[in-house]
């Protein structure tokens, strides 16, 4: 949306939004394609009430709020158990090669498309952990079709955050770490970061070995994410040889020994223009 207006409440919201059909469902909303004045929205609708979905929805509205920026969903306004952002009709990242198969998209199944994809990925985690209040983690991001689905892809096949009612802060100066493996984590799959896998002992989970952890568990998932994003396009190969080295850095067993998102920006940003200068 282009035109600039105060966030909807809920007059607005009850007087002027016409509900359509619905787009997704999840655990805690459903979401559904409404109308505003001639603009389509996503209608996000609180669905599970009491404790603590109805702490993550509205986590997701204080984020929404918060967080307003380029590499963010737009918001539209809300009103109580209802929040409403701009509408993208090309779906969540774990679609993109759906999209990038499509006739209206294939012509920009490249591999200069795909890095600019996954580097707009990386900007909106760099946001994320350099946020206005304070480094935030993307905690509901256990499996890679889970990761890629809190974001959204854009007209111009950019990449937004959307889904943010599991993003906590953590900040290891002031000793504020976090737990968020509120879903199990499979303790053999590698995707989810070392130190978010539950132990077990003796074939059983135990609670009291549950480590806490901070932003750069996200920083372990990001060489996986990309290597999807990157897809098998002509040229993918060389980017993922370039990105090795401080891929193998992120995937270090110490969390105090991979880069942050900002190094790891840095070296996206100078192998694009090394390899796809405009």
């Amino acid at each position: 949306m282009e035109t600039c207006v105060p966030w909807l409440g809920c007059k607005e919201i009850a007087d002027e939004v016409a509900v359509q059909n619905m787009l997704d469902w999840g655990g805690v909303k459903k979401i559904y394609r409404a109308t505003w004045r001639g603009h389509t929205v996503a209608y996000s609708n609180l669905t599970r009430k009491h404790f603590p979905w109805r702490h993550f929805f509205l986590n997701d509205v204080a984020m929404l709020r918060t967080l307003q920026s380029p590499h963010v969903v737009q918001m539209v306004g809300s009103c109580n158990t209802t929040f409403l952002t701009e509408y993208h009709r090309l779906g969540s990242a774990d679609k993109i090669e759906a999209v990038l198969a499509s006739e209206e998209f294939s012509k920009f199944n490249n591999v200069r498309t795909r890095f600019n994809l996954a580097v707009s990925y990386l900007r909106a985690m760099h946001y994320l952990h350099n946020s206005p209040v304070g480094r935030r983690v993307l905690c509901d991001s256990n499996r890679l079709k889970k990761a890629l689905s809190q974001f959204l892809i854009t007209e111009d096949l950019k990449l937004v955050l959307n889904d943010l009612d599991s993003v906590l802060e953590a900040n290891p100066k002031s000793q504020l770490f976090i737990k968020c493996n509120f879903n199990k984590i499979e303790h053999k799959s590698d995707f989810s970061a070392p130190e978010q896998r539950r132990p077990f002992q003796n074939g059983r989970l135990n609670f009291s070995m549950l480590p806490s952890y901070n932003e750069k568990m996200d920083i372990w998932k990001i060489p996986t994410v990309v290597d999807y994003l990157l897809g098998k396009v002509n040229g993918s190969d060389v980017v993922r040889l370039n990105l090795f080295k401080v891929h193998r850095q992120c995937k270090n067993k110490d969390p105090k020994k991979r880069p942050s998102a900002q190094i790891l920006l840095n070296e996206y940003e100078r192998i694009r223009s090394m390899l796809l200068p405009n």
